[in-house]
């Protein structure tokens, strides 16, 4: 549901959440470091100060009870990512998911595994009707 993000997150914002959805609650330190492995390299200071804005906006809790500060994320990988593909694909697929799925099994080589997936996901789907 759109009403629910109070904020979108920023591309920077969204590779923070994607490690802590990914480690669960971490320091500073650990996320600036696995930015630098997995992204680019940021400097601390710059995530240091990222994560406390993300706080204000409420897309991080910070615990302060030990002594390094500790942050989780605030709102859920599903719903997060739901609403940004959703919003995705209103923007460049006119809403239609149909074609977006027809340009990615285009685009790029599907493994067997993969169609495997997608065959199951669809049969699924055709169960629920």
């Amino acid at each position: 549901n759109r009403q629910d993000m109070q904020s979108e997150p920023t591309k920077s914002e969204l590779e923070i959440l994607q490690v802590l959805w990914q480690f669960g609650p971490s320091t500073v330190r650990f996320v600036n470091d696995q930015l630098n492995e997995q992204k680019r390299a940021v400097q601390y200071t710059s995530t240091l100060k990222l994560m406390q804005i993300m706080t204000e906006k409420g897309m991080l809790v910070s615990d302060k009870t030990q002594m390094k500060h500790v942050y989780s994320p605030a709102i859920e990988e599903k719903k997060t990512k739901g609403f940004l593909l959703e919003k995705f694909v209103d923007a460049l697929y006119n809403g239609s998911s149909s074609s977006l799925v027809m340009q990615l099994l285009g685009n790029k080589k599907t493994t067997q595994e993969e169609i495997e997936e997608i065959r199951s996901l669809l049969d699924k789907l055709d169960k629920k009707k």
